[in-house]
């Protein structure tokens, strides 16, 4: 295999894994959910989904080389740069305006 496939794998992958962490985030989050005072929309992610996203995370945060001084904030840079991906954050208009304009 030469290194353009692989490298085109590769991403293939990531988005792969970006979709499916929308895909669970989107499926558990409430309607009437909580947002923190900066914004921050609170989903509650029942086990079994809440193993697959930790290890989603956790594989996205090795391979985006995060770093943080707890493992919660090294998760959540690896979760904010994962929704980037799926053009899931804050300054997308995809997938905000299918959750009622949050």
């Amino acid at each position: 295999m030469i290194a353009s496939e692989r490298f085109e794998r590769a991403a293939v992958l990531g988005v792969a894994v970006a979709e499916e962490t929308r895909r669970l985030l989107r499926r558990h989050l409430d309607a009437a959910g909580a947002e923190g005072g900066d914004g921050a929309v609170l989903v509650e992610v029942p086990h079994p989904d809440a193993a697959v996203v930790t290890a989603l995370l956790d594989v996205a945060a090795e391979c985006f080389g995060e770093r943080g001084d707890s493992i919660e904030e090294i998760r959540q840079a690896a979760l904010e740069t994962l929704l980037q991906l799926a053009g899931f954050d804050a300054e997308s208009q995809l997938g905000w305006a299918e959750l009622g304009g949050r």
